[in-house]
């Protein structure tokens, strides 16, 4: 049931038997030469479309914009920040729960956004609600370990390809991991924001662009990604997402703290 769709009877309808909404977020971001910048859209959205088949939730519009200044530079991408992020689902959840939404489950595509979600949660958790939060991408590595994968990688590859095979640029599927040692050659790079020196890991926060040529990050090579694998994952993480609903509604909420 998506909120958009309803007129404000039938949201009164709906809360008359449930509290439970799914806000969806993505991101609007590089994933290297291969991927669309809405990947981390585009996945969450599917996995919904098809939960909703199996599932009464309502579902609010998703939100394409997130947390990603660590890949700013590359064009196309764009970042409300953490800030930025946690003050729209704040406005967003204060005027649900206004009406009575207490548990908010958030279907999340993009690993930035994790902070602010952080946030809310224990902003709302006093309030007497609920935020869950279900990180799409590590959950499908959790339930099938084949699936696991890093930024751009086969997983989300394989993703885009169940929502639209279309959108995969395949003249760059086969491009392999471009890692840039940028601050010295003692210290090389070896992951978002990170170099090794002297056998430990060293974090240097800095724009992926100055480390990662193109965009992809991680051990699962995009051209290993097929539409099946897609398919089979998103299905698997909206079947999921229906279980949970169902028993997270069974939960008691918490209880409202006053001050």
């Amino acid at each position: 049931m998506r909120l958009a769709n309803c007129t404000c009877q039938r949201v009164n309808d709906y809360l008359k038997e449930h509290d439970s909404i799914m806000l969806v977020l993505g991101s609007t971001e590089n994933h290297g030469r291969h991927m669309p910048l809405g990947t981390d859209t585009m996945i969450p959205d599917k996995i919904a479309e098809l939960t909703e088949k199996q599932s009464h939730i309502m579902i609010a519009p998703t939100l394409p914009y997130g947390a990603t200044d660590s890949l700013m530079g590359f064009p196309g991408t764009i970042s409300i920040g953490v800030d930025g992020l946690y003050d729209i689902l704040t406005r967003i959840t204060d005027s649900l729960y206004e009406y009575g939404f207490r548990r908010f489950i958030i279907l999340n595509g993009h690993g930035g956004n994790s902070k602010s979600i952080e946030m809310l949660g224990k902003r709302m958790h006093p309030r007497g609600a609920y935020v869950a939060c279900l990180n799409w991408w590590l959950m499908a590595g959790e339930l099938n370990p084949d699936w696991a994968g890093g930024h751009g990688g086969a997983e989300e590859t394989a993703g885009v390809m169940a929502v639209d095979p279309s959108l995969i640029d395949y003249d760059h599927i086969d491009e392999p991991l471009i890692m840039q040692s940028d601050v010295c050659e003692a210290m090389p790079s070896t992951g978002w924001d990170k170099v090794s020196f002297m056998g430990a890991t060293v974090v240097i926060p800095r724009r992926a662009m100055n480390y990662n040529a193109n965009g992809w990050y991680g051990t699962d090579a995009p051209n290993k990604a097929t539409k099946e694998w897609g398919d089979r994952m998103v299905q698997t993480m909206a079947d999921y997402a229906a279980r949970f609903i169902e028993e997270f509604e069974k939960a008691e909420l918490p209880k409202e703290e006053h001050k």
